[in-house]
């Protein structure tokens, strides 16, 4: 690790100036995430599996959802491959291309009924592109952020990448809830659903330029020539790494799996079994989306004060206990559908912050920067790939108190994978 001081050349990057690009690259991966997310809801089962009943229309939505978690350490793999033989550049380039057409091929998704079983083909595979681009972003950012601080404001600046999260949901969401709230239904279903796909790659530029911009500094340079930010070969790394990587995927399920129980899930459970306004219901979501934000900035001030280890075990427990009374919330109308939100989202403002790369210190310098982007990868697929398909599976099954016990399991696997983390090392970064 650096020793928290940054270069001061006339060309050097400060902690503020990358904080700005890791938010805007945040932001604009997570608004891809969440535009594919609604719409998994609200147009892909009535535009590519009108074939079967809405909910296990929706389902089969969800089933795609996760292929892009299952690419993404393929995108990862072949990525890290372009990065060492072309450089940083080329490879965000590349990825952020490959995103941002497979994003805006969805915009021009022809309907089932056009091109029948071809239009859930091109799904998967612009769903596939999303996945390995998505490993392929992964630009070490984040890694320098953290490398260029005080120690004891890590837990601050280790909140600041996960502030595109909330936020783009709050931008995803409002573009969906202004079309299928002014629009009519014929409208909307023909056209009006693909916009957010166009400004997702429009958004995606933004973000190459923000990144590229940062990249090509000395200060980064310097950064990636003492090998803070070099990219090993996989199979190197996971030998070395494995069992590190693996904890660093265990430690962050609690918040990964709280994170769709308040954003992705809701949303499915509202639309079919519920006659709520669709537009009001994300605009709940948005306010939570807002206390989230809020809630991570306290997060990051806590974390540094009493330990990223004590501020994910303690989340682990509030997200257990708020598995317990989370469906009846949900289920009960617009005062607490708005609780639900605001009581979710502050919990996990508190811990998604500081869930992600929360053992990144214990990787060796040489293999931490695709360690750290391995442990992401995986983290997510275990964590958040398969919860909207498994909590809507359950809830429909059995009746929604059963999704409280998909969040339960992603809490206790959090607690077990910091106990094991802290006997095996003394500490967590």
């Amino acid at each position: 690790m650096g020793d928290g001081r940054g270069h001061s050349g006339q060309h050097g990057i400060g902690p503020g100036e990358t904080a700005i690009g890791v938010i805007i690259g945040r932001t604009s991966e997570f608004f891809d995430f969440f535009v594919f997310a609604i719409a998994s809801v609200l147009v892909f089962p009535r535009h590519v599996f009108p074939f079967v009943d809405p909910v296990t229309g929706t389902l089969y939505s969800f089933g795609f959802f996760a292929i892009a978690f299952l690419a993404r350490p393929f995108g990862t793999a072949l990525f890290m491959k372009i990065d060492r033989a072309h450089g940083r550049g080329v490879k965000l380039t590349t990825a952020l291309f490959t995103l941002g057409t497979s994003t805006a091929g969805m915009a021009f998704l022809p309907s089932y009924e056009t091109i029948g079983i071809a239009a859930p083909i091109l799904l998967a595979l612009f769903r596939i592109g999303q996945g390995l681009a998505m490993g392929g972003v992964w630009d070490g950012l984040a890694s320098l952020l953290s490398v260029n601080v005080d120690p004891k404001r890590r837990g601050w600046y280790a909140m600041i990448p996960q502030l595109g999260a909330p936020l783009g949901l709050v931008v995803a969401s409002g573009l969906f809830a202004y079309f299928y709230g002014n629009l009519t239904r014929a409208d909307f279903y023909d056209w009006g659903w693909r916009y957010p796909f166009f400004v997702a790659m429009a958004i995606n530029v933004v973000a190459l330029f923000a990144r590229l911009r940062i990249v090509v500094t000395e200060e980064y340079q310097n950064q990636f020539e003492a090998r803070h930010l070099q990219p090993t070969p996989i199979f190197q790394t996971i030998r070395e790494e494995g069992m590190t990587i693996v904890l660093g995927a265990f430690v962050p399920l609690a918040s990964f799996a709280l994170f769709h129980m308040v954003t992705v899930f809701p949303l499915s459970w509202v639309f079919l079994y519920t006659e709520e306004s669709i537009s009001h219901f994300l605009v709940i979501e948005m306010i939570g989306a807002l206390f989230g934000v809020a809630a991570m900035v306290v997060g990051g001030w806590l974390s540094d004060r009493h330990g990223r280890q004590l501020m994910l075990g303690a989340t682990a427990l509030a997200i257990a206990i708020f598995s317990g009374f989370a469906p009846l919330l949900l289920n009960g109308g617009d005062i607490g559908e708005l609780a639900f939100m605001i009581i979710g989202f502050s919990i996990l403002g508190l811990c998604f912050g500081q869930a992600s790369g929360s053992v990144a210190s214990n990787f060796g310098v040489k293999n931490r920067y695709t360690a750290s982007a391995l442990t992401s990868d995986f983290a997510w697929l275990l964590g958040a790939g398969f919860a909207p398909l498994a909590a809507l599976s359950l809830a429909s099954a059995f009746g929604l108190g059963a999704s409280g016990g998909y969040l339960l399991s992603g809490a206790v696997c959090t607690l077990i994978a910091l106990y094991v983390s802290y006997q095996k090392r003394g500490r967590l970064d």
